[in-house]
């Protein structure tokens, strides 16, 4: 069964623009999305981040840190990662504002804030469809590496439920095999909306 998934981080940058990378390589229907105010990539401290609005171009981002100091988002990875997200897709989208893409069978995110803010927005949200979504929340760092973690585990994931002949009914079991296999805890829930 060809589910829709949607990757969801805060920043719709790193881990939910990997996943997304990974999961459109191997066929599967998914879009991405971050659910912050703004877009914050690392700056040359901590107390100086690179803040950007939702909807502006990867390139964008990428043209102005590379004029701002090259060697050091080379050193960090933030020029690779842009220049991954660029290939994805034009820009980082606001789940709230975005998320009439769907309807979605599958909403991943990697991080429990983030698993909130997107159950809280279905909540407020009219139902219409009155479609089942699993939510789906595996913490993962915010680091390049990790990332790439995070991706295959959702991507392994996903998998199991395109083969499910009903994911509705056995989630449960795939959670758990997945838990098992991987020996990470995810927290889920189904969603009508």
């Amino acid at each position: 069964m060809k589910l829709r998934h949607a990757m969801v981080c805060a920043s719709n940058q790193n881990r939910s623009m990997e996943a997304h990378a990974l999961l459109k390589k191997h066929g599967f229907d998914v879009s991405s999305y971050g659910t912050g105010a703004h877009v914050k990539l690392p700056g040359p401290s901590i107390r100086e981040p690179n803040v950007y609005d939702f909807g502006t171009p990867y390139r964008r981002m990428f043209d102005d840190l590379k004029r701002k100091d090259p060697e050091l988002y080379k050193r960090n990875g933030l020029l690779q990662m842009l220049k991954r997200n660029l290939n994805v897709k034009m820009a980082p989208q606001r789940w709230q504002e975005n998320a009439v893409d769907g309807p979605f069978d599958v909403v991943f995110t990697f991080e429990e804030r983030v698993f909130d803010m997107v159950i809280e927005d279905l909540q407020n949200r009219e139902p219409i469809l009155m479609r089942s979504v699993l939510v789906v929340n595996l913490d993962v760092k915010d680091s390049h590496e990790e990332a790439a973690v995070g991706a295959r585990l959702a991507l392994d994931l996903c998998q199991k439920l395109e083969a499910a002949n009903s994911w509705e009914d056995e989630i449960d079991d795939i959670v758990m095999r997945f838990e098992r296999q991987h020996r990470r805890k995810l927290i889920y829930t189904i969603y009508f909306y």
